[in-house]
């Protein structure tokens, strides 16, 4: 089989999608980001996109059935617990706490958790014989400027929303999750 540059670019486009709503989350509940933080959701996210299949064409088919069996819970665990302290969060009264807290911690947990699925894909990379680093530097890519643009968005309607926008963050981590978990 030959390598379809426009398939991978549509898978690349799936796997950004749950980066994409959890950055534009990320941009409505957290209003002081700098540009500096806005880049390392994007690296962050786009990176994990990027070397998760990396793992997956590595570890093969041996692992792959595990992973891809613990990978929705991971996910939905990482996604969930993070979700319910946005809404604890946001229900304690503590705006600036709210508004400006970002943690490299919490960046890395939510890239985790939307790139366990780019494991499997890994997986199919190697089965169809792709060529590895292409596929990953375009799913990473993807990713990267799909975070971006999500949290630009996110911002602009936090800012039409207001403050409390973190308990519907919180719920659409969680949804997410739920997502995840579900395999929708």
């Amino acid at each position: 089989m030959s390598f379809n540059l426009i398939s991978t670019f549509l898978i690349a486009v799936a796997l950004a999608m749950d980066a994409f709503s959890v950055s534009m989350t990320k941009g409505f509940t957290q209003k002081h980001l700098t540009k500096a933080q806005i880049f390392y959701y994007g690296l962050f996210f786009g990176g994990f996109q990027f070397i998760m299949p990396i793992f997956g064409y590595v570890c093969g088919s041996v692992i792959a059935s595990i992973v891809e069996s613990l990978a929705p819970i991971v996910g939905f665990i990482l996604l969930l617990a993070i979700g319910l302290n946005m809404i604890r969060e946001s229900l304690s009264g503590d705006d600036e706490e709210i508004t400006d807290n970002f943690s490299f911690k919490e960046v890395t947990l939510l890239a985790i958790a939307t790139s366990i699925d780019a494991f499997a894909v890994g997986i199919t990379i190697a089965l169809l014989k792709d060529p590895l680093l292409i596929s990953c530097a375009i799913i990473g890519i993807v990713a990267f400027a799909f975070s971006i643009v999500g949290i630009y968005i996110g911002k602009k309607l936090g800012d039409y929303v207001g403050d409390k926008f973190q308990i519907l963050g919180g719920v659409i981590l969680i949804l997410i999750g739920f997502k995840i978990l579900l395999g929708f």
